[in-house]
C-alpha cells in the first residue's frame, strides 16, 4: 500500500482546495474568519441549529463557538430565536444579510470545485466521490469507536 503517496495526495488536495477557497473569499471580499464562515454555514444548513449543535458538529469548544456567534450577531448575519422545546437553548437563524453572504460563500465553493474538477470526466468524479466518501466513513468509524472507549 503506497501510504506515503496517499498521505501526500490527500494533504496536497486539502491544501489546494483550501487555497482556492481563500482566494475566492478574498475576491468576493468576504470579511469573515474561516471559523465564522463554518458557523454561518452550519446555521444556514440546519433550521434547528443551536450553539451546542454547532459546537458538536464542528468539534470545537462551546466558548469558541459562542464568540463566533456573538460576532455574527453583531454583524447582523444571524439572530437567536426561542427554542420552544428547551428554554435553556436558542435556535440560530440567518438574517437576510446572512443569507446573502452565504450565497456568496456558496458561489466561492462552486467556483473552487469547478477549478479542481475542470479536467475530470463524470466517471472520474463519480469514482472520486465514492472512494473519498468510503475513506471518510472509515475515519469517522474509527473516531466514533475511540470516543466510545474513553
Amino acid at each position: 500500500m503506497p501510504d506515503k503517496s496517499l498521505s501526500e495526495a490527500v494533504h496536497r488536495l486539502m491544501h489546494a482546495y483550501t487555497h482556492l477557497l481563500r482566494e475566492g473569499i478574498r475576491k468576493q471580499q468576504i470579511e469573515l474568519p474561516v471559523t465564522h464562515i463554518r458557523v454561518l454555514k452550519g446555521i444556514c444548513r440546519n433550521r434547528k441549529a443551536t450553539a451546542q449543535s454547532i459546537a458538536k458538529r464542528m468539534q470545537r469548544d462551546k466558548a469558541q463557538i459562542t464568540r463566533a456567534l456573538n460576532d455574527l450577531i453583531e454583524a447582523s448575519l444571524i439572530v437567536k430565536a426561542d427554542n420552544p422545546l428547551d428554554r435553556r437553548s436558542q435556535f440560530l437563524k440567518p438574517t437576510p444579510k446572512g443569507r446573502k453572504v452565504m450565497a456568496r460563500i456558496d458561489a466561492v465553493e462552486e467556483w473552487a470545485v469547478e477549478q479542481m474538477t475542470a479536467k475530470l470526466g463524470s466517471d472520474e468524479l463519480t469514482l472520486f466521490l465514492r472512494v473519498s466518501q468510503t475513506m471518510a466513513d472509515n475515519a469517522e468509524q474509527i473516531a466514533n469507536t475511540e470516543e466510545g472507549e474513553s
